[in-house]
């Protein structure tokens, strides 16, 4: 819809319901697009709004939220650039605001699914604002260093799933553990898992944050 600033890819409930619905904003990886996700998105329960947003810049046939910082030794190291980092987030943060009239959801049972830099997106905009997001899932991403030190409120018991893979060789799991780690010390209620999968989503891992999120969105 021409009033949501990004791109975008919204699929009804296939259990539509009276009233608002929650939804799963859904934010794909460096390279991909709005598509990329939704076989996983699809396997979230078929009361949920799904909206996929297609990140702003193009990149190799596909787009990117962000360019990479690699002044501290390269990609294991890498940042995202400080200033596409706040534009993007930003445009989520208007689109998710504007899908939210557009498309009736229920501001109190939003989520985020990010693979990749859309997981590190996710993890930031959490932070950003705690209260606008029920949970969030992040596969395969790390917490950026303009977001390690955070404190706001509102992060107690929120539940939030990180996933890393014990062959990614693009995001070590040493870096989602820390991502991890961080947000229970700030109190929320994680869940970390290491798969035996490379920088993608395995089986197990569906299937894991599939069940996290059917548990919160039933609470």
């Amino acid at each position: 819809m021409s009033d949501i600033p990004l791109e975008h890819v919204h699929i009804d409930p296939e259990q539509p319901t009276d009233g608002p619905a929650p939804a799963a904003f859904v934010l794909h990886g460096r390279g991909a697009n709005e598509q990329d996700l939704l076989p996983i998105a699809k396997e979230l329960p078929d009361t949920f709004h799904i909206v996929s947003f297609r990140a702003p810049d193009r990149l190799q046939g596909g787009y990117t939220w962000y360019d990479l910082d690699l002044s501290a030794g390269g990609l294991h190291q890498s940042q995202p650039d400080a200033a596409d980092f706040d534009r993007s987030r930003d445009l989520i943060a208007e689109s998710v605001d504007a899908a939210i009239d557009a498309y009736d959801l229920d501001p109190d049972r939003l989520g985020l699914l990010g693979f990749s830099q859309g997981a590190i997106t996710s993890l930031s905009l959490l932070l950003d604002s705690p209260a606008d997001y029920q949970w969030v899932v992040a596969l395969h991403g790390y917490l950026p260093d303009s977001h390690r030190d955070l404190e706001p409120e509102g992060i107690g018991d929120k539940p939030v799933f990180v996933a890393a893979g014990s062959a990614d060789e693009i995001i070590p799991a040493a870096r989602s553990e820390a991502a991890a780690e961080r947000f229970a010390e700030l109190g929320a209620a994680v869940t970390y898992n290491v798969y035996d999968a490379p920088h993608g989503v395995s089986p197990e891992e569906l299937d894991d944050l599939v069940a996290f999120v059917e548990g919160v969105s039933s609470e």
